[in-house]
């Protein structure tokens, strides 16, 4: 063999070795992860707390509308649209604000409290990758937030006597809504669990956001009664785009002409939650720090 072709046998060889490490190291992350997100998904029903305030709260929100305002049976909210109850009403606003809690509102607080007790800075001493702690928090949000969404259906279909679609093209928006939505809304959480400096001002940093941003983007109020220029506030952010998917998905065709536009405009929908699933993306990933620098 000639010192070249030799020379080039070797380069193959560590090439091959590199390539199979590296499959080692990605199949390493993600079976980490898997064990993470098991670990997470545990440690959040131990939470009561937060539990009730991401996972049972909207739930109890829409129990309470149908009791404070369904007493009269079905109700025709504006000229032009079939009556409807008002647990079909609220359903897809409290389905996309389930999406905001369990990922947003969940991973934002739940981050800075790790940050700020100093479980960030022990985890950056592990081996545990932040590619690892992510697949960790992400798994924790998909499955609490599927949980939800199911628990949330059933308790207005069982307790609340509502209809749900059964055509298969609104079970399609349903589950692309629900991805692009509870991912957009876990990266932005992560993103803004940058912003508390402590853990105990997490609380006051991310609940009011959230809470406002429900109250603009059709969750608790109805979109259609809003000030234009608050609708048009409302669209810069995502829940207004997964509350009116969800919209889309729960309510008759006929209610599509309270929307801006006099349309469920569902390509609208997925491209503004495309932008925020790449801005969420970018910004976690620039402010995400085990430490803070400015600890």
């Amino acid at each position: 063999m000639t010192l070249s072709a030799e020379s080039r046998s070797l380069s193959a060889r560590g090439a091959t070795k590199r390539t199979r490490g590296s499959r080692r190291a990605r199949k390493g992350m993600l079976a980490t992860g898997a064990w993470r997100a098991r670990f997470e998904i545990v440690q959040y029903f131990r939470s009561g707390e937060t539990v009730f305030f991401t996972f049972l709260f909207p739930i109890f929100m829409l129990g309470l509308f149908n009791v404070a305002f369904g007493s009269d049976g079905d109700v025709q909210i504006a000229p032009g649209v079939p009556p409807i109850s008002m647990g079909e009403l609220y359903l897809p606003g409290m389905l996309a604000a389930g999406l905001l809690l369990s990922g947003f509102q969940n991973l934002a607080m739940d981050i800075a409290i790790e940050r700020s007790d100093g479980m960030l800075k022990r985890l950056g001493g592990t081996p545990l990758s932040p590619v690892s702690y992510f697949i960790g928090k992400m798994g924790q949000v998909a499955v609490t937030g599927v949980l939800q969404a199911g628990l949330l259906m059933t308790f207005a279909v069982v307790v609340l006597g509502v209809e749900l679609p059964t055509e298969p093209e609104r079970w399609a928006t349903f589950a692309w809504v629900f991805v692009l939505g509870i991912i957009t809304s876990a990266l932005l959480g992560i993103a803004l669990s940058a912003v508390p400096r402590t853990g105990k001002s997490a609380t006051a940093v991310v609940v009011p956001i959230a809470l406002a941003l429900q109250f603009i983007s059709g969750v608790y109020l109805l979109f259609s009664q809003l000030p234009e220029w608050l609708q048009n506030v409302a669209g810069i952010f995502p829940l207004k785009w997964m509350a009116q998917g969800m919209r889309a998905v729960f309510l008759p065709d006929e209610f599509a002409t309270l929307e801006q536009g006099g349309e469920w405009n569902l390509a609208g929908v997925a491209i503004a939650l495309g932008v925020w699933l790449v801005i969420g993306l970018v910004l976690s990933r620039l402010t995400f720090r085990w430490i803070r620098r400015d600890a």
